[in-house]
């Protein structure tokens, strides 16, 4: 049964709450999520580069179609810069993963965010404060 917009907020704000208490504890429960994540994307890189590396040697043991060996280290440079990138586009532990956008752009709504969080999170601290005292 899915979670109406009063539970789902009343979840974020409980979800932020924890990551601005206690960050290493909030890290560690989300840790499977970027494990499997970057393990998804390595497994389908290895897999391309065995599929290139394939590729070549049919093209070294068929030297009248030398094209196929042209494809198949195609294929591995491809695989390999999937692996690079899908390393550094991983989401940090906290964060959603960004989907498909420019460097620049994604640094400014990474701005935009971090001031929109210290905002809710001053919000946050001023009401725990007032109900404190």
């Amino acid at each position: 049964m899915p979670l109406s917009e009063h539970e789902q907020r009343m979840l974020e704000q409980m979800e932020r709450a924890l990551y601005a208490e206690d960050p290493k504890f909030a890290t560690a429960l989300e840790g499977s999520g970027l494990r499997t994540y970057t393990r998804r994307r390595v497994y389908q890189a290895v897999v391309g580069i065995v599929v290139g590396i394939a590729l070549l040697m049919t093209g070294v043991i068929w030297q009248e179609v030398l094209w196929i060996s042209v494809v198949g280290f195609l294929v591995m440079l491809a695989c390999t810069v999937l692996v690079v990138t899908g390393w550094r586009k991983a989401p940090k532990p906290g964060e959603q993963p960004v989907s498909g956008s420019a460097g620049g752009s994604a640094r400014g709504r990474n701005r935009q965010r971090r001031s929109m969080m210290n905002r809710i999170e001053e919000r946050w601290q001023r009401r725990r404060d007032e109900q404190g005292q």
